[in-house]
């Protein structure tokens, strides 16, 4: 797979761009159902799965399940699933949450040992009467639902945190793959949405730190009445103005896609003015008319779209710095 620093090197921006300047630079124009948009340069492998699954008139569900799978059993990911980077203490603990079309969610958060948390969480909204469950008592439950326990560090990913411990300095850079989450959301022929969001959370991390990723509201929401949206970046940020919900009702609002994600940066910025110079938080938002709208505070933010009309591409974000 192709990382997102290789995709930059490769000198492929060129079509990016020139596709995102054919939709006016901001927002993707609507798309015949079905359609699915995930964050980052790996969205477009999730994509090629869900669409597996849109294309021939499966579960908005469904696809988004299948489509988070694929960077989290990607072990050169370091950001999602097996081969995400540790925390502090050299741990692996994945997060991840998804929802549907009748507001049925399911999270787990600090999950060691199980290389599809989004299938878990999955577990969790269907087979519990809770919706989130987290560390040793996710794992039992997982372990209970037949999922396989696994080890998560890989070599490479365990080198680097070795590294990392010569200095332990906590300063994550925007845009680096320990920031990275995907966000998934999908919209079926049926008409209806739903969503996933999965992370490994920040490299190097507080041992028990959770992020936006497995919380409802925050990385990700769902209504079906309206649209559906997720987010990517640091976690904290997201968390203060419970982010893909403000999006959402945005929306709700008669705000576009566009607009939407648009508003919901510039409450970041507002919050937090300086702070918001030196991280990357973005949207994802997609509504009922396959609208697709994106933005994010620093440039570099990516993510791709599926459908029927213009196959699977890749834009940028327009950003606020």
């Amino acid at each position: 797979m192709t990382s997102r620093r290789k995709f930059l090197q490769l000198g492929t921006l060129t079509s990016l761009l020139s596709v995102t300047k054919l939709f006016g630079g901001t927002s993707v124009a609507p798309a015949r159902k079905p359609v699915v948009v995930s964050t980052w340069n790996f969205g477009l492998d999730a994509n090629v799965e869900a669409w597996k699954i849109l294309s021939s008139g499966g579960r908005a569900l469904d696809a988004v399940e299948a489509g988070a799978r694929v960077p989290e059993g990607d072990p050169k990911e370091t950001s999602v699933g097996l081969g995400g980077l540790p925390d502090r203490d050299g741990r692996v603990t994945l997060d991840s949450c998804i929802m549907d079309e009748f507001a049925n969610c399911g999270a787990v958060a600090c999950l060691e040992h199980i290389v599809h948390p989004v299938s878990v969480a999955r577990k969790v909204m269907e087979k519990t009467p809770h919706v989130f469950l987290m560390g040793d008592g996710a794992l039992q439950f997982a372990l209970s639902q037949g999922f396989k326990k696994e080890k998560l560090l890989t070599k490479e990913s365990e080198k680097a945190w070795r590294e990392w411990m010569k200095t332990s300095q906590y300063k994550p850079v925007a845009n680096i793959e320990n920031h990275d989450t995907i966000g998934i959301v999908a919209l079926d022929s049926n008409e209806n949405l739903s969503g996933a969001c999965t992370t490994s959370g920040m490299a190097y991390k507080m041992r028990g730190r959770i992020g936006d990723s497995p919380i409802i509201g925050a990385a990700l929401f769902v209504d079906n009445e309206i649209g559906a949206a997720t987010s990517t970046g640091v976690g904290e940020e997201v968390i203060r103005i419970v982010g893909s919900h403000l999006v959402v009702e945005l929306m709700r609002q008669g705000n576009t896609p566009q607009e939407a994600c648009e508003k919901a940066v510039h409450r970041i910025v507002k919050n937090q003015l300086a702070k918001s110079k030196e991280i990357q938080v973005g949207f994802l938002a997609l509504n009922k008319n396959g609208e697709v709208g994106a933005y994010a505070l620093q440039k570099g933010f990516t993510y791709a779209v599926y459908a029927q009309e213009q196959g699977n591409t890749l834009f940028e974000a327009k950003s606020y710095y």
